[in-house]
């Protein structure tokens, strides 16, 4: 991990720095442009960080007061444990903190905070052509063998 990177929970005062973070990420998933996330969205996921009765939490990795990602997970029940499991939804780093232990931090900062929630796993997907991120992910996680299948209602 960099000397001196924080890993926290987002704050209110974040917004400014977190959007630009949020739209890269959006951006690397080709949700930009004419298909861009409805801003009501991006409004809503920033809201719901504050409110106590959601599930949704975010974290973001800081050195020297300067954002260099972010990562968002959620608890939420199951048929398979009494303990909430925890979805890593969202990981994204600027360019430069690519390489350098940010993501690793940040998934270990998630990890941090489904213990202490009592929750027994950790899980996330990614695109299978996400090559870069599945080096650390092959690093931090195990492989579940899951196909995720959806249907765009």
């Amino acid at each position: 991990m960099p000397s001196h990177l924080t890993i926290r929970s987002v704050a209110r005062q974040d917004y400014d720095q977190w959007l630009p973070l949020w739209d890269g990420y959006n951006a690397f998933y080709g949700r930009s442009g004419a298909t861009a996330l409805d801003p009501e969205i991006t409004r809503t996921t920033w809201q719901r960080f504050f409110d106590a009765y959601e599930p949704v939490h975010g974290l973001v990795a800081e050195q020297a007061g300067e954002l260099l990602g972010l990562v968002h997970y959620l608890f939420h029940r199951s048929t398979t444990a009494v303990q909430p499991s925890c979805y890593l939804q969202d990981l994204f780093t600027t360019e430069a903190a690519r390489g350098k232990g940010v993501g690793r931090a940040l998934i270990e900062g998630v990890y941090e905070r489904a213990r202490l929630a009592g929750s027994p796993r950790v899980y996330w997907q990614t695109h299978e052509t996400n090559h870069t991120a599945m080096r650390l992910y092959d690093r931090v996680a195990e492989r579940s063998g899951f196909l995720v299948y959806r249907k765009l209602l």
